[in-house]
């Protein structure tokens, strides 16, 4: 794909030259990195650094002119509620702040204090009435409970009145890890899948049709083994299953490769498909890797890219629509 100028004289790949929208982008908040040094987990889940300024060098570098930020995983829960409820408040209000002050670079998906379903809705309607999110950031699992379960019907409840796009994020998974394999390379995908069809399962899609639910890392192992799933699960109707999975939204952090988009684009729904960079647990460099090959894949045409670099995503942030 040719790459055009952009008004700022960055290079972009979107339609009429301008940028990708990255719905899969990481903030490391200070007050985060603290409660993970107070519980021993920051070795283990912020191996990077960040900073805003950094964030925006590397979408300049990445062509990407706007990120949707959010809290990865472990999310702010760390055992006490009460912390839970501060720690997502603090987290959130700077990820508004954030976008007060680069409304056209910085995007929020607010975090909650799940599974403390009574102070996760109350930071669902701070973050929509106040600080005007988004959207709203979930992982898949909570201490090994899937999103799908009828314990977060209330969280489904109150996201689908509001019509709210969440990203779906892993989680560590309950059991331990494979030795010498790390969680995010293989765990992840599994937790993603875990939850997309706990989601189905549990009719989640049917039930709250207004929430707009974008499956990390492509969907895990969605698109690869669907039609497995759909054959091997106890259903009543394996091509409805095979609807509803495909109906969820797919990024592309550290999945856009030419083995995984011949599979991900024929099986998501036409549109459902966005950018993602995973920035900065990714580097520029890993980032770098796989836009060049999402924006080199001869399975699209020119609308096509200009559609998972930008299009689609504008159809769930309007306000961040061009026209």
């Amino acid at each position: 794909m040719v790459r055009a100028e952009s008004s700022n004289g960055k290079k972009g790949t979107g339609l009429l030259g301008v940028g990708r929208i990255d719905v899969h982008q990481h903030l490391l908040p200070p007050e985060f990195l603290a409660a993970l040094e107070r519980h021993g987990l920051k070795t283990q889940w912020a191996p990077v650094t960040w900073s805003a300024e950094g964030a925006l060098a590397m979408m300049d570098e990445q062509d990407i002119a706007t990120g949707i930020l959010s809290l990865s995983a472990p999310g702010p829960h760390f055992g006490n509620d009460i912390e839970a409820n501060s720690l997502s408040r603090q987290i959130n209000e700077r990820q508004a702040a954030l976008v007060q002050k680069w409304p056209d670079r910085f995007g929020m998906f607010a975090c909650v204090p799940l599974p403390n379903v009574g102070g996760a809705l109350e930071e669902i309607a701070y973050a929509y009435d106040v600080l005007s999110t988004d959207g709203v950031i979930l992982l898949a699992n909570t201490n090994g409970i899937y999103l799908g379960d009828p314990a977060f019907d209330p969280i489904m409840e109150e996201l689908n009145r509001r019509h709210a796009v969440v990203l779906v994020h892993p989680n560590a998974l309950a059991g331990p890890p494979a030795k010498g394999v790390r969680p995010s390379a293989v765990d992840f995908l599994l937790d993603t899948t875990r939850a997309a069809l706990s989601l189905v399962f549990n009719d989640v899609p049917r039930r709250f049709p207004n929430i707009r639910m974008i499956l990390s890392h492509a969907g895990g192992f969605i698109p690869y083994a669907a039609y497995r799933i759909s054959q091997q699960s106890n259903v009543a109707d394996p091509v409805d299953m095979l609807h509803q999975l495909s109906n969820f939204y797919f990024d592309t952090a550290l999945s856009a490769s030419p083995t995984v988009l011949p599979s991900l684009l024929p099986f998501a729904k036409p549109g459902h498909v966005l950018f993602g960079s995973d920035s900065p647990y990714a580097t520029n460099k890993t980032i770098g890797y796989f836009a060049d090959h999402l924006d080199a894949y001869p399975g699209l045409d020119l609308a096509g890219h200009a559609g998972v670099n930008r299009k689609n995503a504008e159809v769930l942030f309007p306000r961040l629509a061009i026209g």
